[in-house]
């Protein structure tokens, strides 16, 4: 009825592969979006984009419940872009 240790370990194994992929799947995808946004072109401290990412997530978790809809559609894009140009600014004046 129980799995011994060895099966265990090789479903870890399996789950720890499929999640490096997935991870991987998931920053290329933020990639290619924050390069049509063009971030790649901006200088700015990684701490300082990683801060502006992280008030991005946490702009659009607040709002999943709400509107999902709407917000992908019509305001995503707009307000994705809108808070990079801040960041970047910010991050401009202060560099």
């Amino acid at each position: 009825m129980k799995k011994p240790s060895s099966k265990i370990r090789d479903e870890i194994a399996k789950l720890q592969e499929q999640l490096k992929h997935a991870e991987t799947r998931e920053a290329e995808r933020i990639g290619r979006i924050a390069l049509k946004a063009g971030l790649g072109e901006i200088e700015i401290d990684e701490i300082e984009l990683l801060a502006a990412f992280e008030e991005l997530a946490k702009r659009f978790r607040g709002g999943q419940g709400a509107a999902n809809g709407g917000k992908k559609g019509a305001g995503g894009g707009n307000g994705s872009t809108s808070l990079a140009a801040g960041a970047t600014a910010g991050g401009a004046g202060e560099a």
